[in-house]
């Protein structure tokens, strides 16, 4: 009799950049890539026309997550950026609940766009959460991350 494991209905991302552990994300969204083509009529062939590929672009990744310890080394990475930019490899891996690995995924030359924090409002009693937005130039083996 084999098991399955569960597809994933409890699924948590872990955010490294060049080995720093940045810490568990609840979401995750963006990791895409969109393969631009230029159409290439050939002559005499009037069966198709040629997809050929240009570039390939990459959106992106947004990750959230109620505010952890780990927030502090999130806007330290963010504010790094201002002394100068290098563009580290960071990795994605998607836990389960039991802290198993579903996948990973490795990403190019990585920046941070952006740091939402929280909107302290004693008044308000939803969860005080945190979204990273960051850029990168492409999919690398995750474990050379």
């Amino acid at each position: 009799m084999t098991t399955t494991k569960d597809p994933g209905s409890s699924i948590f991302f872990r955010l490294t950049i060049d080995g720093l552990d940045l810490g568990l994300f609840n979401s995750c969204d963006g990791l895409a890539a969109h393969v631009e083509t230029e159409e290439w009529q050939e002559g005499g062939n009037n069966g198709h026309v040629w997809k050929l590929p240009t570039r390939v672009r990459h959106t992106p990744v947004r990750l959230s997550r109620p505010l952890t310890p780990e927030t502090a080394r999130v806007t330290a990475w963010v504010s790094s950026v201002a002394t100068g930019i290098t563009r580290p490899t960071a990795q994605i891996v998607a836990l389960r609940a039991d802290g198993s690995q579903v996948a990973q995924w490795g990403l190019l030359d990585v920046l941070p766009l952006s740091w939402t924090g929280p909107t302290l409002d004693p008044a308000s009693p939803t969860v005080a959460t945190e979204v990273l937005e960051i850029a990168h130039h492409g999919f690398t083996d995750a474990r050379a991350a």
